[in-house]
This record gives C-alpha cells, structure tokens and sequence, in this order.
C-alpha cells in the first residue's frame, strides 16, 4: 500500500464518523407512551389540624338558668351522655314550694272569679242582656201574628192571587221587623248595683290571669333547676362541684362543656395559587399524621376571605367537614387534606417531567420511525406528576423523559 493512502484513509474513517455523529442524535432509553387516562385535580392543604364543629349544636356551654345550690351532679369530665339525660340539679326544695303556694293562689283566684261571674249572672238573667231591656210577651204576640199571616199567604198562592200574596208577604215583613223591635224595645242605663258586680267579676278575672303568670313562672323556675343534655355527645370539663352556692349573678357561668366528637372538621390553609380553584361542597381526602393509613373523606364547608402571609405567602383558611369520623380521632390532631378541584376523564396523559418549555410555548420530544423530533403542544390541567394533553400529540406516541 502506497504511504499516503493510510493517512487518506484515517482522514476519511474521521469524516465519516463525524458526518454520522451530525445525522443521528442518540435516543434515550426511557420513554411513556401517550395514553387516555383520568386526571384528577386536586389542591393540598398546608398542615391543619382537628376539631370539633363550632356549631352550637355540636359544641356547647351548659349553664343553669336560675340561682340556688348544686344538690347533685351526675356526670363526671369524659362521660358519654345521650341526648335528654339529666346532668346535673339545684335543691328544688324552695323552688317546689313555691310552685306549690303559686297552685293554691291560682285556685282560690279561679274561684273567685267563678263566685263573681256567677252573681252577675244571676242578676242579669233572664230580665235584660247587654244595655237594652228585652220586651218577651210583645215579641211573642207579634210573631203569633207573622205566622197566622204565613197561613193567608199559602191560601192565596194556592188561589193564584199574585196581588193578593204580595201584599200579604209585605205584612208579614212588617210583622217580623215589630217582633225585632219587641225583642229589644229600649236602651236602659244599667243599674249601678249591676255595674259594681261588673266590676267585681272584671277584677277576679285580672286576679286570675296574675296567678296564672306567678304559677308559671314558678314552674319555670323548677324546670331550670335542672341541666339537661342538649344532644349525644361528651362531657368535655365539669366546672361546678355538689354543695356550690350559685348566686343571681353566678348562676349563668358555664357548669359543663359539651362536645359532638362525631362531627369533626378539619382546617387548613390553602395557597393563593390554588384558593381561587377552591369552592364550597368540593369532596376532600384527609389524612390524619398521628393514623397515617385512614383516609378521610369530607366537603368543603368554609373559605376564608381573608389571607394570612407566612413566610412571603398568601395562605387563605379552609374548613372541611368531615363524613364519619370514627371514635380514633381527637380534637387537635394534625391533619393534611388533598380538595378536588376538577376531574377529566379519558383525557391524554403525560408525564409532568416530559414536558419542557420555550418562552412562548410547551414541547415534548417525541420518538418517530427511531428518530427524535420535537412537537409543540397545548397542555391543560395537571396533578403535579401527570399532566394533561388538549393538542399536539396522539395517543400511542412515545415522549422522551429526560434523565437529568
């Protein structure tokens, strides 16, 4: 071989090699195909915690409702108590007498009441009613006549004698407007000795109506002696103790907390980027820390409208309400919770890390017929790990991931 054929060669061999580097570009191993899938979107909470629902219904102060001496208490911190049961009592001692002496008020003014009620009566029964004086044996004359008249009025209409029968119907509405006036014939000034009795009765009657208020503000006052469960729930403190003396100005402070643990409710705070997404009755998962395998499922219930900036950001207050919380749970357990903002179903997916952006728009790589080309492509909603194809690719291409 000729000397300056070798170096020829080499030279060729070196073109060649990087004549074949500029043409093919190196595919990467690890590829995803694009698939139809469901996405679903979801916002996360900062870290929340647990409690009890501040509706008065699920949480509340119990206190009794008027002053005396705690007789009893039948409850202890911790008890379970359902809806209705006795918590705790007054001595009712005072309180049963007064209910007591309130009846007999009110039966001796009731009877009073009767005793004058009654005595009028009789004096204004049977000779006049009201203010006019009732004239009987008149009214009874001039309804004999109206009914002898009823009888000519049949005989003429019998006879045919329209005339007749008119004339005889206008007597007998003459008749009936005399007997009216027989039956009240003139105004009389009542006696006064009728007007006292009046009197009497009216002041029995407002005697009567008094002992009525007193007997049912006594009785009152012995129902609120007593503290009754509102609803099932737990007695979370006990802050009176037997023999306590509660006075008019005591009485109304707080003898129990009582709490719902069955209805709980988780509260979190939800970044600016996402608080706009978030609406009332999205479903939420919760996961508890301290019970890291339950899974919790609840509805949004709250959105504050007032932001809190923590560390350079904007968190925004939300309140989940949780479905069925189960007995493992404690008020102020630290809780995450992941809200669905929107679901998309059979929709094309890629993986979040394929994608890559220019300053005007996203792109992916894509392997074809084993070389690599690039597509541009609109993306729609993502779950932080998938994320959402609207245009650009098909389904069964296969988008490079980068290794980096």
């Amino acid at each position: 071989m000729k000397k300056w054929l070798i170096p020829m060669l080499a030279i060729i061999c070196v073109v060649c090699l990087m004549a074949g580097g500029c043409a093919r570009k190196e595919i990467p191993q690890e590829t995803f195909p694009v698939a139809q899938g469901n996405l679903i979107i979801t916002a996360s909470t900062e870290e929340g915690h647990l409690s009890i629902r501040h509706d008065v219904r699920d949480r509340e102060y119990l206190s009794f409702k008027t002053a005396g001496e705690v007789a009893e208490i039948l409850v202890a911190k911790g008890d379970r108590v359902t809806e209705g049961q006795l918590l705790a009592r007054l001595d009712t001692g005072y309180l049963e007498r007064n209910v007591a002496m309130a009846q007999v008020r009110y039966e001796a003014a009731r009877i009073d009441y009767e005793i004058a009620e009654h005595q009028l009566m009789q004096t204004i029964y049977p000779m006049y009613t009201g203010a006019s004086i009732s004239d009987l044996p008149g009214t009874w004359l001039a309804l004999e006549e109206v009914e002898a008249q009823l009888d000519g009025l049949q005989w003429f209409i019998e006879q045919l004698k329209v005339e007749d029968a008119q004339t005889q119907l206008e007597l007998i509405e003459e008749g009936i407007a005399k007997a009216k006036m027989k039956l009240h014939s003139r105004r009389w000034s009542m006696p006064l000795a009728v007007k006292v009795m009046e009197l009497q009765t009216d002041k029995a009657r407002a005697a009567l109506d008094l002992a009525d208020l007193d007997l049912a503000s006594a009785s009152e006052d012995l129902e609120e002696s007593a503290i009754v469960a509102p609803f099932d729930g737990v007695v979370a403190d006990v802050y009176i103790y037997t023999g306590q003396q509660l006075s008019t100005v005591s009485y109304t402070g707080p003898a129990f907390y009582l709490v719902d643990p069955s209805k709980m409710e988780m509260t979190g705070d939800i970044n600016e980027m996402d608080i706009s997404m978030v609406q009332l009755g999205q479903e939420a998962v919760v996961t508890i820390d301290a019970l890291p395998e339950m899974e919790l499922r609840g509805k949004v219930t709250h959105i504050s409208t007032i932001g809190e900036v923590w560390e350079d950001e904007v968190l925004y207050e939300v309140t989940i309400a949780l479905e069925n919380p189960g007995g493992e749970l404690k008020d102020g357990m630290s809780a995450t919770a992941r809200i669905t903002i929107d679901f998309r179903e059979d929709t094309l997916l890629i993986p979040e890390r394929a994608v890559q952006e220019a300053p005007d728009n996203f792109w992916v790589e894509v392997v074809v017929d084993g070389k690599v080309e690039r597509k541009d492509i609109i993306l729609g909603f993502s779950d932080g790990i998938l994320t959402e194809v609207l245009s650009g690719l098909e389904e069964g291409e296969e988008v490079l991931l980068p290794t980096g």
